[in-house]
């Protein structure tokens, strides 16, 4: 027998209701923002949202703010039915799918900017984008008012800029990153990996490889300028390009590391286009 899809809410205060609704009963709440196309990596987060919360919302929004002039919001994948599908096969409670005039009514003039951790790697080169990110998100656990809401860590800068908003703007929840769900050949789930052709598929794992390889290296001592330079050469070599960035990053803060070898906590951050799809990744180093 098919599960029950979840109930869906349009506005923030039927949300709201919801969300009042099982506080009284002495229940927490985890919420998961996406923009649907939901894939395998989506419904973990949905997993860690009710092992930690009981009760999980997902919202669904493809927010315009956040894409710039020349990138795929037209095209972004849409299907909210199949979306909604797979939010009941791991116990969603509830989805929120508002509209663009629910989130951004008339005349709406406030934007969150998180300056220092949002202007490398994606803020620089997607400007706009963290703007985007941070107010549509600060909208939703505003609207939601979650104890806790759960991002993935393949959205690692995106992750530590919205730890950074809600700790700068005191907004009463837990941020929990979730590690990156990956396919077995090691390739990053991303909804944009639908625009992959067969050929552009195959290629695709040698993103993650580049950077285990390259981990590996700084391990060893290398310097970090060289290791960043041959897994770019490596990425280029299999067909990807233009390659944005190839960076070692203090994993809090993102601040450019010294020369040399890597020290203490830090991340290796890449991302590239493969064909249409705009492919990011990240490594612990």
């Amino acid at each position: 027998m098919a599960e029950m899809s979840p109930p869906i809410v349009r506005t923030a205060a039927e949300l709201r209701a919801r969300v009042a609704g099982w506080r009284a009963a002495g229940e927490r709440v985890g919420l998961v923002p996406t923009m649907g196309a939901l894939h395998a990596g989506h419904l973990s987060l949905i997993r860690l949202a009710k092992a930690h919360a009981g009760r999980a919302v997902a919202s669904l929004f493809v927010n315009p703010t956040q894409f710039g002039p020349n990138e795929d919001f037209a095209a972004y994948p849409r299907d909210e039915a199949r979306d909604a599908e797979l939010l009941a096969s791991v116990g969603c409670d509830l989805l929120y799918a508002p509209g663009v005039a629910e989130m951004y009514p008339e005349g709406a003039s406030t934007t969150v900017t998180v300056v220092g951790v949002s202007e490398p790697l994606d803020g620089a080169a997607r400007p706009g984008h963290f703007a985007g990110v941070a107010t549509v998100v600060a909208k939703l656990l505003l609207q939601c008012g979650p104890d806790i809401a759960v991002f993935g860590e393949k959205d690692y800068q995106q992750l530590q800029v919205i730890r950074r908003m809600v700790r700068d703007l005191d907004i009463p929840v837990e941020i929990l990153g979730a590690p990156t769900a990956r396919a077995d050949d090691g390739l990053a789930l991303s909804s944009r990996n639908a625009y992959l052709t067969p050929a552009e598929r195959l290629a695709a794992p040698e993103l993650h490889r580049a950077l285990a390889a390259a981990v590996e290296q700084l391990h060893a001592g290398r310097p970090v300028a060289e290791v960043e330079a041959e897994a770019i050469a490596r990425l280029v070599a299999a067909g990807f390009g233009p390659v944005d960035y190839v960076e070692v990053r203090g994993a809090l803060d993102l601040a450019r590391l010294g020369p040399g070898a890597a020290r203490g906590p830090a991340r290796i951050l890449a991302a590239a286009k493969l064909g249409r799809a705009r492919l990011i990744d990240n490594l612990a180093v």
